[in-house]
């Protein structure tokens, strides 16, 4: 039997990073073996679950590049076959009709609990044939009495469960539509998903599963559950702690790659290596490399993965996510040197693509003022001269490369007898308007010829008026 993962999430929010690090977890396991991976989508909660937050996951596993070979499936196109299934068990007898009213399941645990007994539905109905007519009714599985479940998780280890601690849960509401812990099995059975990987939280809800599925005579499939993330704080992992949404991380200007990084590192680990690349994950990841313990969140973590993907990945690839970010920003980038260029020497200088945008304004877009601090300590009087010089030197290159604008602003250095910071700093922030940037003749090769004589120009008339006023 060929090896099946699946990621099955909720519609009714984003995609947040403890889902997107399950569906990561469940991709990898798949890939390494080359198995298959479904994307399942859960969507019976009717009043919650919207085409928003579908499209949120679909968004979110795209940009992940967590592609699924099967789906996505959704769980209100199958109601036809979980009813079948109910209908099943009913007819098996290893479900019933219960006609209890909320308000008495309430009471029978209100009495549990004063009696210092576990809560949980006492089986009123699980035997009895004297069924009212015209009542409403739910449907429950009738969960075995005795004997214990047994769970060998991947992850966590030998989990054995009695059948004592277990209620017999229902399986359909009173309107006839099924549970969550129903549909589950059914579409785990139904696919022939074999391995389920997914957050420990659905810890409780496995045996019950595992019991449903025993008694539908379906192979039971092998289970891992993650441990959650929490923030810094030691608190589950939530809004407060900022970003969750992938696709946030997406608009704060990350890349996947970073972010894909980051994420797998949250919980598993192959030695003291940092840094994978999806291919070498492919290879490494198991499953049995993952922690047993929570895993705390790091956004300084995350940003320095993010700044070495931003460096070290080909910048034709850095652009195509850039992209984004330049059209949110209204930067137009048509008219100015290629934006792979740009990447390449500003790469070093951020750590995330939105920072990226802000300080690569000035290769495509001119400026009228200086960025004040910047402008008061390098554009005064004295700075005239060597700027005067170093325009009129460059101004009669006739080939604008690297190596020329290299040499023609060391040469009205060694001219005028000044070390290069009191020419390269007032040249810096009259061709960028500000005190930083990468190399000055990288930098004015990439603002052009015709932007930087007429930008130091400008830092001439600034200087001019600045004397005039004082």
């Amino acid at each position: 039997m060929s090896l099946v993962t699946r990621f099955a999430p909720s519609p009714t929010g984003y995609l947040h990073v403890g889902g997107a690090r399950t569906a990561l977890y469940s991709w990898l396991y798949a890939k390494k073996r080359g198995g298959k991976f479904i994307l399942r989508i859960e969507d019976t909660d009717l009043e919650r679950s919207n085409q928003d937050s579908v499209d949120a996951i679909l968004e979110g596993m795209h940009w992940l590049g967590l592609e699924h070979d099967e789906g996505p499936y959704y769980q209100t196109q199958r109601f036809d076959l979980y009813k079948e299934v109910v209908a099943q068990l009913l007819a098996d007898g290893k479900a019933y009709k219960c006609f209890c009213t909320a308000e008495e399941v309430d009471a029978m645990r209100e009495a549990q609990m004063a009696a210092g007994e576990k809560p949980k539905y006492n089986g009123m109905w699980r035997e009895r044939t004297d069924h009212p007519v015209d009542k409403p009714f739910v449907i429950r599985f009738k969960n075995p009495q005795q004997g214990t479940v047994v769970i060998d998780d991947m992850i966590k280890g030998r989990i054995e469960i009695a059948n004592s601690e277990l209620d017999d849960l229902i399986i359909a509401r009173s309107d006839g539509t099924p549970t969550y812990n129903l549909t589950v099995v059914v579409d785990d059975w139904k696919m022939g998903i074999t391995h389920v990987i997914r957050g420990d939280d659905h810890v409780n809800n496995t045996p019950r599963q595992m019991n449903i599925l025993a008694a539908l005579g379906a192979e039971i499939p092998k289970y891992a559950h993650v441990p959650m993330i929490l923030g810094d704080d030691g608190k589950r992992l939530s809004k407060r702690h900022g970003a969750v949404g992938v696709m946030q991380y997406r608009d704060n200007g990350f890349l996947p790659e970073a972010l894909i990084n980051y994420l797998v590192r949250l919980g598993w680990s192959h030695g003291d290596q940092e840094i994978f690349s999806k291919a070498e994950l492919v290879e490494l990841f198991d499953l049995a490399d993952c922690n047993r313990a929570p895993s705390a969140f790091n956004t300084e973590k995350l940003l320095w993965l993010n700044q070495h993907y931003i460096k070290t990945l080909p910048p034709e690839r850095v652009a195509a996510e850039l992209q984004w970010h330049l059209t949110e920003q209204q930067l137009d980038t048509s008219k100015g040197p290629a934006i792979e260029a740009v990447i390449a020497v500003q790469g070093e200088r951020v750590k995330t693509l939105k920072e990226l945008v802000e300080v690569s304004r000035y290769f495509y877009e001119d400026f009228s003022e200086f960025e004040e601090n910047a402008a008061k300590k390098h554009l005064r009087p004295v700075a005239a001269e060597p700027l005067a010089l170093v325009k009129q030197k460059l101004a009669e290159l006739t080939d604008w490369q690297l190596q020329p604008i290299h040499d023609a602003i060391n040469a009205a250095a060694e001219q005028l007898g000044l070390g290069m910071g009191k020419v390269g700093m007032p040249m810096r922030v009259a061709v960028t308007g500000g005190g930083n940037s990468p190399a000055l003749d990288q930098t004015l090769l990439l603002v052009g010829r015709e932007r930087t004589l007429a930008r130091i120009e400008l830092a001439l008339e600034f200087i001019s008026k600045r004397a005039e006023a004082s």
